[in-house]
């Protein structure tokens, strides 16, 4: 097959590839990283601001309310107006952000600092997504959306390290430069991500053949052109009730679901770790031991759920996932009074079996919708699921507080069997496909 013939969905991977996930996975990096970073420092800076359980859960959920409201907009801006423009916007507002966090003196002021990086994280699903996944090929597009999901918890285990790193070296006023720190990430990943071209499908989508044409030959070479990327026709203008009349309805429901049960718990124990495990009677090193490994299982839990992804397919992987993680949280339930060994061993089995459904909240979205309204359903994905989230991470200390930590638990377990019956009724299959095909209604 000569090199004209062959569809950029088949190309191998060049340089420009390597580089454009560095440019997106920054992203995850430092959204683990600062949404994480909140749990290092919760017992400090609530203490230092005298803020009661519920400003604790409100502060904490903040970011996850900014990240829904940015969903919707985020992605609808990345359709309208293209993908390159808003690649940047993220960066700078986690700068911002993270700066202002350094000077609060209230729970308020935190609350908007942290509502406006939460804003930056919801641009980065739907932005840095879109631009990764209309540039790589079919073969190696799965694994790669795959590895954000590890870079986020690679950021979160990061957020751990230093945030404890500099809580152990400085004074009364540590939590500020921790809650700083992710500034320096943001500026690294603005100065990385210069030089970013459009997405040549976007451009095409929007009749701008020429700047397409131009970037495909800057990417793949002088012998590429619009001929080596196929594209389907959809409909231009795209709402919200378009996407619902459209057919994909079904496959937003199943997103939005599935993507909520997926990280609802996973935030609401997280953004609230050392509390959590001391509930569940881990203390002193247990705990510190217990933060460090459950991270860290998070972590291969992901790396093995990106490895299965090809091989297992994406929809079994996605219902093992979810029963198995469904299992370990209803063990933690009902053995919430167990020993320290038991206790981690179940809390270790869910962080370890919800990476795959972790890895496959940006690789559903991004493969089951259309140039046309990829970014604007991945926004919606997301802001749907952050809304649960901050819901959930708001309510946990008032959980813990009102009902204890077994039945804070049980919750979360069922929040995790609504992912698998969603999971079970509407998960489709998309290995081996073509964005064109993946996204295409008549498969």
């Amino acid at each position: 097959m000569t090199r004209s013939a062959i569809s950029i969905e088949d190309v191998p991977i060049n340089n420009f590839h390597q580089l454009m996930t560095v440019r997106a996975g920054g992203g995850w990096i430092l959204d683990g990283y600062i949404l994480s970073i909140i749990g290092v420092v919760i017992v400090q800076f609530s203490e230092y601001l005298k803020l009661d359980s519920f400003w604790q859960g409100l502060v904490a959920a903040s970011a996850m309310l900014g990240t829904f409201c940015s969903g919707f907009l985020g992605g609808w801006l990345t359709d309208r107006i293209g993908r390159r423009r808003l690649f940047f916007v993220g960066p700078v507002l986690f700068i911002v952000g993270s700066v202002g966090s350094f000077w609060v003196e209230s729970g308020v002021a935190l609350f908007i600092l942290r509502f406006l990086v939460g804003v930056g994280v919801g641009l980065e699903y739907p932005v840095a997504g879109s631009l990764l996944t209309e540039f790589l090929p079919q073969k190696h597009r799965g694994r790669r959306l795959a590895a954000l999901t590890i870079l986020w918890f690679a950021g979160a285990a990061l957020a751990y390290m230093v945030g404890n790193f500099i809580l152990a070296r400085g004074g009364d006023d540590a939590w500020r430069w921790v809650l700083a720190s992710s500034a320096v990430l943001g500026v690294l990943l603005f100065i990385v991500r210069l030089g970013t071209p459009e997405s040549p499908r976007w451009l095409m989508s929007k009749g701008r053949l020429q700047e397409a044409e131009d970037i495909i030959k800057k990417v793949y070479g002088s012998s590429f052109s619009l001929a080596n990327m196929p594209e389907q026709e959809v409909e231009q203008k795209v709402s919200l009730t378009d996407l619902m009349r459209s057919g994909y309805g079904k496959r937003m429901l199943f997103v939005a679901v599935f993507w909520s049960a997926a990280v609802v718990p996973m935030f609401a124990v997280y953004s609230f770790a050392p509390v959590v495990l001391q509930a569940l009677n881990l203390k002193g090193e247990w705990a510190s031991f217990g933060s460090v490994l459950i991270t860290l299982l998070f972590v291969v839990g992901c790396i093995v759920a990106t490895r299965l992804i090809d091989s297992l397919g994406r929809r079994p992987l996605i219902i093992h996932s979810f029963l198995w993680s469904t299992l370990a949280l209803l063990g933690l339930g009902v053995f919430s009074t167990g020993s320290e060994v038991l206790v981690l061993v179940l809390f270790g089995a869910y962080a370890l079996f919800i990476g795959g459904a972790q890895v496959l909240e940006l690789v559903y979205p991004n493969e089951l919708f259309p140039t046309e309204i990829r970014a604007f359903a991945v926004g919606m994905g997301s802001s749907m699921s952050r809304i649960g989230s901050a819901a959930g991470t708001w309510l946990v200390p008032i959980s813990l507080q009102s009902i204890g930590i077994g039945n804070t638990m049980l919750i979360a377990a069922l929040v995790s069997l609504v992912g698998l019956i969603v999971s079970v009724w509407l998960a489709p299959e998309t290995r081996g496909m073509s964005l064109e095909m993946a996204a295409s209604l008549e498969r």
